[in-house]
């Protein structure tokens, strides 16, 4: 076959590379695919075959240097695909999942290539290598090994087909819940069951229902459980509509059902951890992050449970109570949580979180908070690039630069939600800075914010916010990452750190310095009062414990699905599930898991498998580091040197717990993290 040209064929020529998004077509992918495959393939081929014995320059160095076409076209497919799919993109990552898992295995389990990466490894002290190098070295000899490169020819067989259905499953089961989270939307014809929202809200609800062609309005779903909406919605039966709408996702019959892929999903896994000598997918998961083992993950998780299951009881009992004396007639349930816990925090701070909008104007937030915490703690600077076409009319384009000037980067925004977007919020790389490739960086921020008509100002709600400022860190620590190899390039580090920086960034949200500049009021141009400020900072840590239970239902569950062993028989999700939780503790009705197992989208399609226990696993560190800002002044030039030197600034290039032993002067303590999920009693 003749090949066909793509965009992708050569490294772009536009600022930082960026792709050539308006020459790209859905066409384009597929050939370029089938290229990229091609062209790493020969390329390992040469380095395993090379009669030359092996060294760091003709094994390692060349083994970074190959599949520079498939990288560039998984980045922007990918990102499409997650952020603007369409039927053509659907169908190709189903047809390509399986293809790139094949790929991929390919190389890891290449018995010539594995054996130079041993010869290396054995005398990688001999080598003269820096320190970089040499944890290179390391990093590919244990994930070659963990991806059963020292396996026998069948039993690699054997877990090629594992990955290839593992690789087709977990896309479908992204796709299944895309397609049940539009369809399962609520539509609402008459305004007047939609009192509690705000112009903003109700302008976003119509738009949405127009773009489906639609009368009335429509409430689109979210990835969580929870919508943030129903903290203001006073329809209580409506409250519970979108509940039970969020809940059912997945699991309703028909062709978006999840149930059998995730029994299938989780049999394979603990299948192939098996044939990989693990008790368990968890176990082959945490072998290579930082917490080693399943049983420390445990330990955590179930040493906060009871506390917050406690606190939990006890912020529902306030609940009640506001709702009693309302002269409500009903038990608090699920969709009632977020509407009474506004009317708690009202009574208890003067807070109505739901009244704040209007100083949380989406364009303020971004360049007078967003962008200012990070020109004030790092000195960077941010200028929209209108000139420059993304992948998205909604997605917008900002060169970012160092303090002298010297370019760092371009960051693309893409706010709104939109029927072709996966739920969530994310950040992901289309290129990442390595030296030994000369790239530049390039990050991507992915929110679901609901879209006004077109005039309208953009509200973000309190969650909103922090969202916004949580993955903006990803986003610094994709931009700020500096390093040789392109393994260790931005995000690139244990999947139980990567949340770390974050989640320090969002300490910035409530900043006097910062919440001072951005929280002003979108029709009157008040600054928000600061008698309001500081209720709000007294209210940082209310409802935490609805908030730590249903994040610690999820992390449990997920584990629970990973701890399964291979000659475990599981047929009913919804049995699983609810044992699984109490098993835990946490298996109050009010306060559902953050994420059910059939919308679990972070575990059985999103790559944090056996993972989801890292947000509050990194969330030590986090928490020890604001104490730290804390201590040496905040928002200071200084502080943001340090942080970005010794911890955002390596990416992935060294042990990211030395990293953090190095800036902190020891290892993190959790006592930070007990108090301010007031765990500590």
């Amino acid at each position: 076959m003749s090949h066909i040209s793509t965009p992708f064929d050569q490294p772009s020529t536009l600022p930082y590379q960026l792709p050539p998004f308006a020459e790209i077509t859905d066409d384009h992918y597929a050939p370029a695919f089938q290229r990229g495959f091609a062209e790493q393939l020969a390329e390992i081929e040469a380095i395993a075959s090379n009669p030359e014995p092996p060294t760091f320059e003709n094994t390692m160095v060349a083994l970074e240097r190959s599949g520079a076409l498939l990288a560039r076209v998984s980045a922007v497919f990918f990102n499409k695909s997650s952020a603007d799919s369409s039927e053509a993109t659907n169908a190709l990552e189903e047809a390509i999942a399986p293809q790139l898992a094949a790929h991929q295995d390919s190389i890891r389990l290449n018995s010539r290539l594995y054996a130079r990466i041993v010869a290396l490894w054995e005398q990688r002290h001999d080598l003269g290598l820096d320190d970089e190098s040499r944890y290179l070295l390391e990093r590919y000899h244990a994930e070659f090994t963990l991806a059963g490169a020292a396996l026998d020819d069948e039993q690699k067989e054997t877990l090629k087909r594992y990955n290839a259905e593992l690789s087709t499953l977990t896309t479908r089961f992204e796709k299944n819940l895309l397609a049940d989270t539009n369809d399962l939307a609520v539509h609402v014809e008459d305004a007047s069951q939609l009192d509690g929202l705000g112009p903003g809200e109700l302008s976003a609800a119509a738009q949405a229902a127009a773009d489906r062609g639609l009368d009335g309005y429509l409430i689109t779903l979210v990835l969580p459980t929870g919508h943030p909406w129903l903290s203001s919605l006073t329809n209580r039966a409506l409250r519970e509509r979108v509940m039970e709408a969020s809940r059912s996702r997945g699991r309703r019959g028909g062709d978006h059902d999840n149930r059998e892929l995730v029994l299938r999903i989780a049999r394979l896994r603990a299948e192939r951890a098996r044939l990989l000598g693990f008790e368990n997918h968890a176990a082959y998961v945490t072998a290579d992050q930082t917490a080693r083992n399943p049983e420390r993950v445990a330990e955590m998780l179930t040493s906060l449970a009871p506390a917050a299951a406690r606190n939990a009881r006890a912020e529902q009992q306030d609940l009640q109570r506001v709702a009693d004396e309302s002269g409500a007639a009903f038990t608090i349930e699920a969709w009632d949580w977020a509407y009474y816990s506004e009317k708690v925090r009202a009574e208890k701070y003067d807070v109505d979180t739901a009244a704040m909008r209007p100083y949380f104007e989406a364009e303020r937030v971004m360049r007078d908070g967003v962008f200012f915490a990070a020109t004030s703690l790092y000195g960077i600077t941010f200028t929209e690039r209108t000139d420059l076409v993304a992948y998205h009319p909604d997605a917008r384009v900002f060169e970012v630069r160092n303090e002298d000037g010297t370019p760092l980067g371009l960051y693309i925004l893409d706010l709104y939600t939109r029927d072709s977007k996966r739920g969530g919020a994310w950040m992901n790389p289309l290129i990442a800075q390595n030296a030994l490739l000369d790239q530049p960086t390039i990050v991507v921020n992915n929110l679901n914010v609901p879209k006004p008509a077109p005039g309208e100002p953009t509200l973000l709600t309190y969650d909103e916010v922090g969202t916004f400022f949580h993955e903006f860190g990803h986003a610094l620590h994709g931009l700020f990452a500096r390093v040789t190899y392109p393994r260790f390039a931005g995000t690139n580090v244990y999947r139980d750190f990567v949340e770390f920086p974050s989640q320090v960034n969002e300490m910035w949200m409530l900043w006097p310095q910062v919440l001072d500049n951005y929280a002003v009021h979108v029709e009157t141009g008040e600054p928000m009062p600061r008698d309001l400020i500081e209720r709000l900072q007294a209210s940082a840590s209310f409802n935490e414990g609805f908030a730590t239970s249903e994040y610690l239902a999820a992390a449990l569950l997920d584990q629970a699905w990973h701890r399964i062993g291979a000659d475990e028989e599981v047929t009913d999700v919804a049995a699983f599930e609810a044992r699984a939780l109490a098993d835990a503790g946490l298996d109050n009705p009010a306060v559902p898991t953050r994420y059910s197992s059939t919308y679990f989208a972070h575990t059985f399609s999103g790559g944090y498998d056996a993972g989801y226990y890292s947000y509050i696993w990194s969330e030590v560190l986090d928490a020890d580091t604001v104490e730290w800002f804390k201590e040496n002044g905040g928002l200071t030039r200084e502080n943001g040197d340090r942080f970005r030197t010794l911890l955002l600034g390596v990416g992935g290039s060294k042990d990211p717990l030395d990293a953090y032993r190095e800036f902190r002067g020891r290892d993190a303590v959790i006592e930070p993290l007990l108090k301010r999920r007031g765990l500590d009693a």
